[in-house]
């Protein structure tokens, strides 16, 4: 018997669940073949709200990965837009259901290899947070593309990507498409014809595999250099001495979730080699890469609080004052602003 499990936590997106909830009960309906669809929250059975005020569903039980199966997250529902980070704001609930016990059984689940993890909309975004997509490939909804790849991992702008034994769905409707292409991967495709045909839906657009021949225009851009020193959205000055980064710096991040305050120290050897540090509460965290070019200091720093992105910087100092740009993927640039600590 086919297990599927669909995810709910506090703030979930009720289309992310029913869409596929109702595939998968109409395909076990539809070709006799044993298929437990139920859902779950890792707290187990409760009656679990939806975002937005809206409707809540009763989880049947605990999240139980021994069965292997399909893992149905979803997404949240509530405000969107960047940088709203109100307590309705889509990216709030995400990160509220990071800091639960949902998220040591998706980390699980994504290590089986008896599970298959299915995301819809913003429930990519959801492993993604816990830097769970690092270098696979996914897709969200169209608004959060740019802050998944951030995070680390490789967006692709299509309806559904299949990496392995993770399949990701982007806009909220694509939770269908999820469900028809893994009923058709299981049961075959006259089985998923006909759901398709019971729901007067068809699928849209072709389901994307990491796999086969890539276009010429992806392989030249996974082949470009990192251009974190040539960023011109913020026009800087140059620094007059290689050790003039040095010192304790206490900083001011922008980022895609808001201002981030971050003490960073750097220190330059005889040999001009530059390592640093930066430490944000308890988390700490090397440079990577850190570098000077025509007076200007480039460096990249991988954080996971509040959530998990990936920064490139570029900055010049002048006297006590840095000044420079943050990067996280395709998102635009921002200001960086720091001060060097007296001592």
């Amino acid at each position: 018997m086919l297990n599927v499990q669909i995810v709910l936590f506090d703030g979930f997106d009720y289309m992310d669940v029913i869409g596929p909830y109702e595939v998968f009960k109409a395909a076990g309906m539809l070709s006799g073949a044993g298929m437990n669809v139920s859902f779950v929250s890792a707290e187990g059975s409760r009656t679990v709200p939806s975002g937005m005020n809206g409707p809540g569903l009763l989880a049947d039980g605990k999240i139980t990965l021994g069965k292997g199966g399909f893992l149905v997250v979803p997404g949240a529902m509530g405000t969107v837009g960047l940088g709203d980070s109100g307590p309705d704001a889509v990216i709030t609930r995400l990160r509220q259901a990071t800091d639960t016990a949902l998220m040591p059984f998706l980390r699980e689940a994504m290590t089986r290899n008896d599970v298959t993890v299915a995301t819809v909309c913003g429930g990519t975004m959801l492993l993604a947070m816990d830097g769970l997509l690092e270098n696979r490939y996914a897709v969200t909804h169209y608004l959060g593309m740019e802050a998944l790849e951030a995070t680390g991992a490789r967006p692709v702008p299509a309806r559904v990507v299949v990496d392995g034994r993770l399949v990701t769905g982007g806009g909220v409707t694509s939770g269908l498409d999820v469900a028809l292409y893994l009923v058709e991967r299981e049961l075959g495709p006259q089985i998923s014809h006909a759901v398709e045909k019971l729901f007067e839906y068809e699928r849209r657009g072709t389901v994307w595999h990491a796999s086969g021949m890539a276009p010429i225009a992806a392989q030249q851009a996974q082949a470009a250099p990192d251009e974190a020193l040539s960023d011109a959205s913020f026009p800087l000055p140059q620094a007059s001495s290689p050790h003039a980064f040095d010192g304790i710096w206490d900083l001011a991040i922008a980022t895609p979730l808001g201002q981030l305050s971050v003490e960073m120290t750097v220190a330059t050897a005889a040999n001009g080699k530059i390592r640093g540090t930066c430490r944000q509460g308890d988390e700490i965290a090397d440079l990577i890469d850190p570098r000077i070019e025509n007076g200007r200091m480039a460096w990249s720093l991988s954080i996971r609080k509040p959530m998990r992105l990936n920064l490139k910087f570029t900055a010049t100092v002048q006297e006590e004052q840095l000044t420079g740009t943050a990067k996280a993927g395709m998102l635009p640039s921002s200001r960086v602003q720091g001060t060097r600590r007296k001592e």
